[in-house]
């Protein structure tokens, strides 16, 4: 049926997927997913846990988080309720872009979809009520590989669209290290995910 539309970032290895969506005074069909037309765009993941948020108001920010070691996942990032600005940043020690970000508008409306690689640390702030935020995973959440850097962390800069004192955010999210304090045991090196 469609194709994807593959765009890539200034992100070392992060694409943004935009699938065929069709539609009319209806309403729209698309294929969120569609392992030939992924593989036949140079994707070949397998995807094997699929996981799904609620955020019911505007101003819930949550991330920035990981896996360590081989729990280290790619997910493959879509909203279908609501819209979000997605933050990831790339924590690959030696990567091209170490420690740069990049923010992306995902919606309801635009149908857009985030391919984040192994190695970035991902978190996401609520621009609407009701966000339902669906991703697919290349491996299994592991509670012990578990991890995580401070949204707010000073040498990351991130330019989110919120005030901290405002943000909807769990008590684990607002406790996590620094990045500085990340880089002491930074698990992930460029080549080696």
């Amino acid at each position: 049926m469609g194709k994807l539309k593959v765009t890539t970032t200034k992100l070392q290895d992060v694409k943004i997927i935009e699938p065929a969506v069709f539609g009319d005074h209806r309403g729209f069909f698309t294929e969120s997913y569609s392992e030939r037309d992924f593989k036949e765009a140079g994707i070949d993941i397998d995807f094997i846990q699929d996981n799904h948020s609620l955020s019911t108001q505007a101003g819930v920010l949550r991330g920035l988080h990981f896996q360590r070691g081989k729990a280290a996942q790619t997910k493959l990032i879509r909203v279908v309720t609501g819209a979000v600005l997605d933050v990831i940043v790339d924590v690959r020690a030696g990567s091209p872009t170490y420690k740069q970000w990049e923010g992306y508008i995902l919606s309801a409306s635009n149908h857009r979809q985030l391919l984040v690689p192994k190695g970035f640390a991902h978190g996401f702030v609520t621009l609407t009520d009701n966000v339902n935020f669906l991703y697919k995973c290349d491996g299994y959440y592991d509670a012990e590989a578990d991890g995580g850097i401070s949204f707010k962390s000073p040498e990351l800069n991130i330019d989110w669209p919120i005030d901290f004192d405002q943000a909807i955010t769990s008590e684990k999210d607002a406790n996590q290290p620094t990045f500085t304090e990340f880089e002491k045991d930074n698990p992930f090196v460029y080549g080696e995910i």
